[in-house]
């Protein structure tokens, strides 16, 4: 047993330290998923209002011709 004391510290500091890391990884993957949603949601939006931002560009254009 007294050979456990002084490699309890060190193995709860190397435990610690690999959570840690293993946190950055899901933290980029939860970065991924709103991304992916983000994008979706900005590309849905411009399919849906096409025909009208196709609208509104032609009556700019007109008053240019």
């Amino acid at each position: 047993m007294l050979e456990t004391r002084g490699k309890l510290p060190h193995e709860l500091h190397r435990i610690a330290r690999r959570a840690s890391e293993c946190d950055e990884g899901q933290t980029m993957a939860e970065y991924a998923v709103v991304l992916t949603v983000i994008t979706l949601a900005i590309v849905t939006s411009f399919g849906l209002l096409s025909n009208s931002i196709q609208g509104i560009l032609t009556a700019v254009t007109g008053l240019f011709s």
